[in-house]
């Protein structure tokens, strides 16, 4: 099969080098992709914003199936183009993907469907939001409603800083996705991500991980797209999967079944696991970054297969494998991150760095210039290893990045903290 592959990130790496063992794969193609997605298969420039353009390609290439990766080309309705143009693709249909396109939606449909999670309001405007925020008791969470890259969440420590934050959603900081503003009540607990297959009705669990979402070391200062994460995650135990399937996943399928939006696709639960049980904190409607880096490296089943059975609704029955190793990966991102940093300084040492046994290293915001590795994002590299315990994996990865010569990056020393206390 020809393989068109939507995406430049570390999650479209992870997903090539899945995809690239597949025994039903002939051709694979990435739009853009990057410095190590080069290395795996065909990067061409084509305009993914531009869906008349990505269908003409498709035709012209004799693309058989379409991975979409990012979540923007989803919201925007790629995925619909495609069908309507008769060219099968992976991911939900614009209207699945609200799900992640508007925490407000999710918001209202776990309400109406008995979905846990916690206490919300939903807003238009300053008055009104700092009026609801007045009569909350407890810390709350504010959340810009549309996608912001992973930067639209403020966790404040105090009503001043609530105030201010949702004075920045409001004002322009996160664009258009702050248009309508999200405040719910803050979940104690330790979060966790939780994957699974849906074919509109089917639904199949993949393997559970837990990123770290604060830019420093012990969880501390502002929140990122994520900084590291591994797999299993220790506090997912096999009854609170089964919770997690029977309270949350299950029930959101269901919903959007009955609504005449069925999902199909990989939904992606951002859960806080608490006293009560799980609680969702939101939904994505694609693969996870950094988490999909090491569910890559755990997944032992044909990648390309399974996300053909979801598309085609033949998921009932498949059975998917797990090497019991633990995954784990460390973002390595550019000085600065998350706030404003430089582009295009260069890296060197990864091909030191990836003979650590163990160790897979992918690329997230890279390009090649006259031979060398250039930092061209924020987080630039996931440095990825495999062991038979949490530190074991997170001694291999350590090892590997302390190879690499970037002066212009840095890393969190500590990805894996939880895990590696309970052992």
């Amino acid at each position: 099969m020809n393989i068109l592959l939507i995406g430049s990130g570390g999650r479209e790496h992870a997903l090539a080098w899945a995809l690239s063992r597949s025994p039903l794969l002939s051709r694979l193609v990435c739009a853009p992709g990057n410095a190590g997605i080069s290395e795996l298969a065909e990067c061409v420039s084509l305009d993914t914003g531009d869906q008349p353009t990505v269908i003409a390609y498709c035709r012209d290439q004799k693309i058989d199936f379409v991975v979409i990766g990012p979540e923007g080309p989803l919201v925007a309705g790629l995925g619909d183009a495609l069908s309507a143009a008769g060219i099968r693709y992976f991911g939900p249909s614009k209207a699945a993907a609200r799900l992640e396109g508007s925490k407000g939606f999710t918001k209202d449909l776990c309400r109406d469907f008995g979905i846990p999670t916690g206490a919300y309001g939903r807003f238009h405007d300053k008055a009104a939001a700092k009026a609801y925020l007045a009569g909350v008791t407890g810390r709350v969470v504010v959340k810009a409603d549309g996608l912001a890259a992973g930067k639209g969440v403020i966790i404040p420590e105090t009503t001043a800083e609530a105030e201010a934050a949702i004075d920045a959603c409001f004002d322009g900081a996160f664009g258009a996705a702050g248009a309508e503003v999200v405040i719910e009540a803050f979940l104690d607990g330790e979060e966790a991500s939780f994957f699974a297959l849906s074919d509109g009705a089917e639904v199949v669990a993949l393997a559970t991980a837990q990123d770290h979402k604060r830019v420093g070391d012990g969880d501390t200062g502002l929140n990122t797209g994520g900084m590291g994460a591994y797999s299993p995650a220790p506090v997912m135990t096999p009854a609170m999967v089964d919770r997690t399937m029977s309270e949350i996943i299950r029930p959101t399928i269901a919903a959007m079944a009955k609504r005449g939006t069925p999902f199909k696709g990989v939904l992606f639960a951002g859960l806080m696991i608490g006293s009560e049980g799980p609680k969702l904190i939101e939904f994505n409607t694609r693969f996870g970054d950094p988490e999909t880096q090491v569910l890559m490296l755990r997944l032992e089943t044909d990648l390309l297969a399974a996300l053909l059975a979801a598309a085609d609704g033949t998921l009932s029955g498949l059975k998917l494998g797990w090497s019991a190793d633990v995954a784990l990966s460390v973002v390595m991102a550019a000085n600065g991150y998350p706030g404003a940093y430089a582009k295009g300084t260069e890296i060197r040492g990864l091909a030191e760095a990836a003979q650590c046994e163990g160790v897979q290293i992918f690329h997230a915001g890279t390009a090649l210039e006259n031979g060398k590795v250039i930092a061209t994002g924020g987080r630039v590299l996931n440095i990825s290893a495999r062991g038979r315990t949490v530190a074991e994996a997170q001694t291999r990865a350590y090892a590997a990045i302390d190879r690499i010569d970037w002066p212009g990056g840095f890393c969190r020393r500590d990805i894996g903290w939880r895990a590696v206390g309970r052992s």
